[in-house]
């Protein structure tokens, strides 16, 4: 079972348990909302990562931009923004 499989699996799952939504990977996003059409499943995505910045410990991350096109409905983006210099003036490109 690839990944996309599996998730996909457990995403149909949570729905089939009254759950309304789920925290995946950006780069899974796509395969949930190919197998859980409700309009109101609501997908939370980790992993953000800005353009240029560094992936440090995480594997699956996105672009802001990446991840919404892909269906997430809200974005987690942390180390970018506590690690900056500056955390209340750093801006970013999606």
């Amino acid at each position: 079972m690839t990944v996309d499989e599996f998730v996909a699996e457990r995403s149909k799952i949570t729905t089939q348990h009254k759950a309304d939504r789920v925290i995946s990977s950006p780069l899974e996003v796509p395969a949930i909302r190919a197998a859980v059409t409700r309009p109101d499943f609501i997908v939370v995505t980790p992993g953000i990562r800005p353009v240029g910045s560094a992936n440090n410990d995480q594997k699956r991350v996105a672009t802001p931009a990446a991840a919404i096109a892909g269906g997430a409905d809200y974005l987690i983006v942390g180390r970018p923004i506590v690690k900056a210099e500056d955390p209340h003036r750093q801006r970013y490109q999606s």
